[in-house]
């Protein structure tokens, strides 16, 4: 008796009108096929992982963004004016978002934080990557998935993220490199929360660190740091070159190698053979 094996459901085939159509396929490819399959799993990239339920995302994480848990630790929400898609939610969560210290976390503000979290991680596992994304079916329940959020709506809001980033300061490089400040300048009169951002650079922490550090929304971090670097407080730590290889004397085995010495080895060894 011969055993049959089910192949694994294939990837389906892009339908560029159905995504033109639909007003989503400018981030990612995969994921745009996966809401048009209405797939449930897992998509692994470079710099993040997104969770999908009947092609909609339910979760995100990535090491680059705070974790939910840390967001609601430090009462992590945006503030105003620094986030569209966060600030698409009802005034009444808005208000609900930030409790007084020690206060239980009601639900709309966890509701709230969720979403921050959610596109946080979005952003970041969404970038440009070197490496080609891979999916996973699976119809696992994700711990502490939120109400699905629209590929659309999050390809758009990214889309509008990097945008943003791009007219403060178009240098990518701020985003994951060690950050400096140059002891010449001082620092003009600035907000707290930029103060904040600025009194934690040290050569050694990135932007993710001091978001990690505050508790606050990576991409809003960067927003923060990419407004520094354009006012000349802050930059990337300049990468230095590693050292050259000191020159090494040439041993025997180099000697060896030398195409006449070698021949006249050969020679030596032929003669000595008659």
């Amino acid at each position: 008796m011969t055993a049959v094996r089910t192949p694994p459901p294939r990837l389906p085939v892009r339908d560029k009108a159905a995504a033109k159509e639909c007003g989503w396929g400018g981030v990612s490819p995969m994921l745009t096929r996966l809401a048009a399959e209405r797939a449930t799993g897992v998509l692994v990239r470079e710099y993040g992982t997104l969770h999908l339920a009947e092609g909609q995302v339910v979760h995100a994480e990535s090491p680059c963004a705070p974790s939910l848990d840390l967001l609601l630790a430090h009462r992590g929400t945006p503030d105003a004016g620094t986030g569209r898609a966060e600030g698409e939610t009802s005034g009444r969560h808005r208000a609900a978002s930030r409790p007084a210290e020690g206060a239980p976390v009601t639900p709309g503000a966890l509701e709230l934080c969720r979403l921050v979290a959610l596109y946080d991680a979005a952003y970041f596992a969404l970038g440009p990557s070197g490496t080609p994304g891979r999916f996973r079916y699976d119809d696992a329940e994700v711990p502490g998935a939120m109400r699905p959020v629209p590929v659309a709506d999050l390809e758009r809001e990214t889309l509008r993220r990097r945008d943003l980033l791009h007219r403060i300061w178009p240098d990518q490089r701020t985003d994951g490199a060690p950050l400096v400040r140059p002891d010449a300048l001082a620092a003009p009169s600035l907000t707290a929360r930029r103060r904040a951002v600025l009194n934690r650079v040290d050569g050694v922490r990135t932007a993710a660190d001091i978001a990690r550090e505050l508790g606050r929304p990576a991409f809003h971090t960067l927003v923060d740091v990419r407004r520094l670097v354009a006012a000349g407080l802050v930059s990337p730590r300049p990468q230095t070159p590693p050292p050259e290889p000191a020159p090494r004397a040439a041993g025997p085995a180099d000697r060896d190698r030398d195409p006449d010495i070698t021949l006249l080895k050969r020679l030596r060894d032929a003669l000595e053979a008659l």
